[in-house]
């Protein structure tokens, strides 16, 4: 078929691929998926799209099918990959005019072409950025403008590549086309501020298009010198004239050049911090007139004002800046950037910057106080923090504020102070001004806590007048309510006696009930704030208790009465805080939360993150209700069982805090139930996805064998065995421990099941121990899990020394031979005192034998039982006799302190086990001497003596030092 009657039927499947009407677009889009792959379909598409006569709407797919091609077939690599005839046809086509005139389509053309050069350039396209250079200094605006666009979009493809070679590449290109770029973009800042004197407006916003996209090339090159002050200077002159109908197209492209120009600093200032210092100067004197002087009224805006502020705030802060403490080791750069700043930042300076940091930049605004009226939920929980700093105003001036404050606290502490001392007493209600700058100080006294430890009595303070302030009960006093509550939260962990915290809870308990939300809300947060009177080391249960039943019920109410997500999520945060504090003695008080967090969830089905929040606080409810937690059961196992149903699309946010949910409630569960049992089924799936839940998953699967191992293996042993051995295949050695600890705590559950049902997984355990795995940590796993097998299931191990001997064409006896040796040979393998212990209880079990085997490897079974008396006997001081340490006798509940959590069902579980593991019941010492004397009585007193001459002479007096006095 030729070119033209190709282009047709392509032109008439893009066609039919526009159309609203279903049985018209589904076939043309499955005829061009077909046509993809198809010599000659790029360039039929380039045609279409470079045919400005044709549909807009068709030239647009035209150009996003070629794009999605780039992607898929472009690499030779690629399965149907285009030919490189075809390609170089591409590429020249791609380049032969900058006259698109649609400007949505001009974009994707120029990404498009950025996605070539990230492939072909330079080695298969070296024609590209020449050409492009070539377009951008044309007098056609179009062209200039299109090809500017593109060269922009190429750089910062090119810009974005990783390895070293092609960092080379872009560095030696970036040097080539700096110098011109900086002069496209020079030329096009002047000929922009030359039409608007002129007051050519449609000129001066085609100027100001090209300025923008030849400064973004210019800064992805690589970054600034000077010129950029003063062309931000010359650029802030035209804002003057804001007022100006005239100007106001302009001001919006204008206000985005500034911010560019300002981010071109910026970026320079932190990846070149050196090169840097011979602008600290001018950049100071720049931003701190424009921010702290008159010189920026009518000038400046907010995003201008916080890129001025992170400018100071980066060189103020910079350690590059900063000579070393032992002032000989300073690097010279340093010394000068230290001294350019010392010569800057001088008393006046800094004390007119600290007084109108708090003074101007800290007072509510009109819009904040109008949005405190109106939307209080939305004031109160205003996101400030993370990188905030960098966008925000007001989290900017506060950064800015604690920076410039820890550099330079000789110069501000005193002035802070003569702030605070201003405005001592109650402020007058009806002076709007006055309250404004009283929370604006606060505000500065409560960011600047560390640094103002040793120059504040806050106990004193706090008694004689913050005490008061949050007294005075005006509608318009709730401002300094809200900021005394929450400049508490900020000292209380730097300066605050224990003593005062009786008082500080009453003063919550009235805050509480504040009229204003705000208040409420706020001091909720203090509650929960990391340095709050709950979540700090110096939390005292019992001075809480008293407070506990009020102040849970208020933040109850709390959450019942705000309707934003992100405030119930923060009053959530708050419960749990609390539950997870108090523990078990927030039982009476939880009925209302209990019945209230099945509505929530209903109602928060649309909200993921306030879902994750109820997550959290039942994981603390059920830690705080222990076995009383089974009641939940009818609410909670439906959660559980959505959170981590990997086939339910919520998972993506709530499996991690149900995975955690699922295991605080199985370890806190009195007794398995039909249910729990069922939730079991998302589990393959879990496993499956060998994600960095794995470890929780373990956990989950321990704990319902220590909760049922009966009924749980019985269910779910098999899936789980195959599960298990999928995942052996391909996890790390840490992975595997992790796997063969579960079948581990089967076997010591439930020995006889569990070797039963873990079956296929016991040969590859027993394969490492013969063949002397290399991983300690792995092997130690292997020889715990032989232990238990062969301790507890000697007719199970016969049964598997059959099927390895048959696997491997070898003799039992000897096969058994190789297992002892390497046993012995790897004990030291075994660190836990537990498993050593059982290592020795095992392989004495073998005894009283007859076989030769046994008795050939007789002494090295000795050497690994006094290795294992001496881990694990202690000597009685008065009586010189030994004891087995790890032997328990009965269950005793454990004496807690008030900071210590009471024990859940599934350590009692453990405590009961242990009563019975031979491990904890069996006294080593007995076993071994029962087991020798044994031995004595089958072979008689010389055939004994003889064996017993194969152990080393002091290994035997070891021996019979520890059996003393049986």
């Amino acid at each position: 078929m030729d070119m033209d009657s190709a282009s047709s039927v392509v032109l008439q499947a893009l066609t039919q691929a526009t159309s609203q009407d279903t049985a018209v677009l589904k076939p043309a889009e499955e005829q061009l998926r077909q046509w993809e792959t198809q010599p000659g379909f790029y360039s039929v598409l380039l045609n279409i799209f470079n045919n400005h006569m044709l549909d807009v709407n068709v030239r647009w797919l035209a150009v996003l099918y070629f794009k999605n091609g780039i992607d898929r077939y472009w690499r030779r690599v690629a399965p149907h990959a285009l030919s490189e005839e075809e390609k170089t046809s591409l590429r020249a086509g791609l380049i032969t005019n900058f006259n698109e005139p649609v400007n949505q389509i001009a974009t994707q053309i120029a990404v498009l072409i950025a996605k070539v050069a990230r492939l072909d350039c330079p080695r298969q396209w070296p024609e590209l950025i020449p050409i492009l250079l070539e377009s951008v200094k044309g007098q056609d605006g179009l062209q200039q403008h299109r090809a500017l666009l593109t060269f922009y979009h190429v750089t910062k493809t090119l810009a974005s590549k990783r390895l070293a070679q092609d960092r080379r590449l872009f560095q030696d290109l970036a040097s080539g086309i700096y110098s011109f770029a900086c002069s496209l973009w020079s030329h096009h800042t002047d000929c922009f501020l030359q039409q608007i004197y002129a007051r050519d407006e449609a000129a001066a916003l085609s100027s100001l298009e090209r300025t923008l996209l030849s400064l973004k090339g210019r800064n992805i090159c690589t970054n600034t010198n000077s010129c950029s002050l003063s062309h931000i200077q010359h650029s802030c002159i035209p804002m003057k004239s804001g007022a100006d109908v005239y100007l106001y197209t302009c001001r919006e492209k204008l206000e985005k050049m500034i911010i560019l120009y300002t981010k071109v600093l910026l970026d320079f200032l932190e990846y070149h911090p050196c090169a840097f210092i011979p602008l600290i100067q001018r950049s100071l004197e720049f931003a701190v007139s424009y921010v702290f002087t008159p010189a920026g009224e009518g000038v400046t805006f907010e995003r201008f004002i916080v890129q001025c502020m992170n400018l100071i705030k980066m060189i103020v802060k910079n350690d590059a800046y900063k000579p070393a403490k032992n002032i000989d080791d300073s690097k010279p750069e340093s010394l000068e950037a230290h001294k350019i700043k010392t010569a800057f930042f001088t008393h006046p300076t800094l004390t007119e910057i600290g007084r109108r940091l708090v003074s101007h930049y800290f007072l509510l605004t009109e819009e904040e106080l109008a949005m405190w009226e109106e939307d209080p939920e939305s004031f109160a929980v205003e996101e400030t923090g993370g990188d905030s700093w960098k966008y925000s105003l007001r989290p900017c001036t506060e950064v800015l504020f604690l920076d410039i404050f820890h550099n330079y606290s000789q110069t501000l502490t005193p002035v802070l102070l003569d702030m605070v001392q201003n405005l001592q007493g109650p402020t007058n209600v009806e002076d709007p001004v006055q309250l404004l700058m009283k929370d604006a100080v606060y505000n500065a006294v409560g960011l600047a806590a560390y640094e103002l430890f040793d120059n504040v009595d806050f106990d004193q303070w706090f008694k004689n007048q913050l005490l008061g302030e949050l007294q005075v009960s005006h509608h318009r006093y709730k401002l300094i309510r809200r900021r005394v509550i929450w400049l508490i939260g900020q000292w209380i962990s730097v300066k605050f006696k224990s003593d005062l915290r009786p008082l500080l809870y009453e003063v919550i308990l009235t805050l509480m009930q504040d009229p204003d939300l705000v208040v409420r809300i706020e001091t909720s947060g203090f509650v929960f704030n990391a340095r709050s009177p709950v979540d700090d080391f110096e939390f005292r249960t019992e001075q809480f208790l008293p407070y506990l039943e009020s102040i849970f019920g208020l933040l109850f109410q709390l959450l019942q009465q705000v309707t934003e997500c992100d405030t119930k999520m923060q009053v959530l945060h708050v419960i749990s805080c609390v539950i997870e504090r108090v523990n078990i003695q927030i039982r009476p008080y939880v009925g209302c939360l209990v019945q209230y967090l099945p509505l929530l969830w209903k109602q928060s089905e649309e909200h993921n993150m306030l879902r994750c929040a109820i997550l959290t606080t039942l994981i603390h409810l059920v830690q705080g209700l222990g076995a009383e937690s089974k009641n939940l059961y009818p609410f909670l196992l439906p959660v559980i069982q959505l959170s981590t149903d990997v086939s339910q699309p919520p998972h993506v946010y709530l499996l991690e805090d149900g995975l955690e949910l699922w295991l605080v409630t199985l370890e806190n569960s009195p007794a398995i139930t039909p249910e729990l049992l069922r939730i079991f089924q998302n589990m393959s799936a879990l496993l499956e996805l060998s994600s960095e839940n794995l470890r929780t998953c373990f956990q989950i699967v321990n704990a319902y064998i220590y909760l049922s191992a009966t009924e749980f293996l019985q269910n779910y042993a098999e899936s789980l065995c195959r599960s298990f051995c999928d995942l052996l295949k391909d996890i790390t050695n840490e992975g595997q421990v992790q796997v063969l600890k579960v079948v581990e705590i089967a076997l010591k559950v439930s020995p006889i099941l569990g070797a039963h049902m873990f079956q296929p997984l016991l040969p590859a355990v027993f394969r490492g121990i013969v063949d002397g795995e290399r991983y300690p940590v792995v092997m130690s796993t292997y020889l715990g899990i032989m232990g238990r097998v062969l301790l507890q299931n000697s007719s199970f191990f016969s049964t598997l020394l059959t099927q390895m001997a048959s696997e491997c064409s070898q003799e039992m006896d000897l096969l058994l031979g190789s297992v002892i040796e390497m046993w012995v040979d790897r004990m030291d393998n075994i660190t836990q005192p537990e498993r050593r212990k059982l290592s020795s209880l095992a392989l004495l079990s073998l005894l009283p034998s007859d076989n030769s085997v046994i008795q050939d490897k007789f002494c090295g079974i000795i050497n690994i039982c006094v290795e294992a008396l001496h881990d694990v006997m202690t000597e009685d001081p008065e009586t010189g006799t030994f004891k087995d340490c790890m032997l328990m006798s009965h269950f005793e509940e454990p004496k807690l302190s008030d900071d210590e959590e009471p024990p859940t069902e599934q350590d009692k579980r453990k405590k009961l086990l242990a009563l019975e593991d031979p491990v904890h019941s069996v006294s080593l010492q007995q076993f071994v001497y029962e087991k020798l004397k044994a031995q004595q009585a089958l072979m008689g007193d010389q055939g004994f003596g003889v064996l017993m001459e194969t152990v080393d002479t002091e290994l035997v007096r070891q021996l019979q030092e520890f059996l003393q006095g049986l």
